[in-house]
């Protein structure tokens, strides 16, 4: 019988035949929503934007129709709810997604797809470089800092600016992606996504303005900071299972033994366990270390379980390839 050679079921995307979707979460952008998609589609002329409208209350729809974008309306509130939408309903092989505060440099997208296709790369995220305070405010360049920093600290060391909203996906990435977030926190879930899975990434500077007059952010920093630190930790949860509950056993051994060194001290001297209270607290402590450990270990194997799935999932689908 003649040996049957083993043939990739798909073959990868070549650059030329690469189709290109700008992706433009809104609420209430009429402002800067026809810039945004003016700039796109001469940065990317074979691209076809689409704008997925939040619940706007000002023409953010009628704008971007008038500006020749396709126009979708998320009903749901919320940026991870929108982005959820847009990863379900758009079939391409390239996605720019890019917020519609028109901050981002527009020029740069062509730069960010060919990184994309040459290197078989999964994500590029445009890393903000600015001049301007306005742009990029004291308040959040320092959050932003912090948060990458614990996200570097937990799931590795890659990005440098996770919270960008300038990033270029590819298809195998995008149909992978279960969002959970509802809000801005979605940009450290797609991160991780990437850091999880170990996906070819990387980042590339690209310019950042400030808004233009009138147009208003829709960021807080301190209650959308709180949300993103909170998604950081329950990442770390999920995700790193071992890691977080090997935490709650260190403390509660340490002040297990911390309380219990004198009670040692004095039942080795006296024969006797004065203080039976604290005795209990200490050995309750320590069950409860034991018990936090061992969910840990029990969590760990099933994460292992669910990654694997997660990473044939994206195996499914073919990425994109210079070759």
């Amino acid at each position: 019988m003649r040996r049957q050679s083993l043939q990739p079921m798909t073959k990868p995307i070549s650059p030329s035949a690469t189709r290109i979707a700008v992706l433009v979460p809104c609420y209430n952008e009429a402002l800067t929503i026809a810039a945004i998609v003016r700039d796109f589609r001469a940065a990317l002329p074979s691209a076809q934007v689409y704008v997925f409208d939040n619940n706007s209350s000002d023409d953010t729809v009628a704008v971007a129709r008038a500006a020749g974008a396709v126009v979708r309306s998320v009903p749901l509130q919320g940026k991870g709810s929108v982005v959820r939408r847009m990863f379900a309903d758009i079939e391409a092989d390239a996605y720019v997604m890019v917020d519609g505060d028109d901050t981002y440099e527009a020029a740069a997208a062509p730069r960010l797809v060919a990184r994309l296709v040459d290197e078989g790369l999964d994500m590029v995220v445009g890393n903000r470089v600015t001049e301007e305070q306005a742009a990029y405010r004291f308040g959040h360049r320092f959050g932003n800092g912090l948060l990458t920093g614990f996200v570097s600290m937990i799931f590795g060391r890659t990005f440098t600016d996770i919270l960008s909203g300038y990033r270029v996906f590819s298809r195998r990435f995008v149909k992978s992606f279960a969002a959970h977030s509802a809000g801005f926190e979605i940009e450290t879930e797609l991160t991780v996504h990437a850091l999880e899975l170990r996906m070819p990434v990387a980042e590339v500077a690209t310019a950042y303005k400030s808004r233009p007059e009138g147009s208003v952010s829709k960021l807080n920093t301190y209650r959308d900071g709180m949300r993103i630190l909170l998604t950081i930790l329950r990442l770390f949860k999920s995700e790193k299972p071992l890691g977080f509950y090997s935490i709650g056993f260190a403390v509660c051994a340490l002040l297990s033994i911390g309380l219990a060194e004198p009670l040692l001290e004095t039942w080795l001297q006296t024969g006797l366990v004065p203080r039976l209270p604290t005795a209990v607290l200490c050995v309750a402590l320590m069950l409860g270390g034991v018990i936090s450990l061992a969910c840990g270990i029990i969590l760990d194997a099933v994460t292992k379980g669910r990654i694997e799935q997660k990473r044939f999932a994206y195996l499914a689908v073919p990425g994109p390839s210079g070759a």
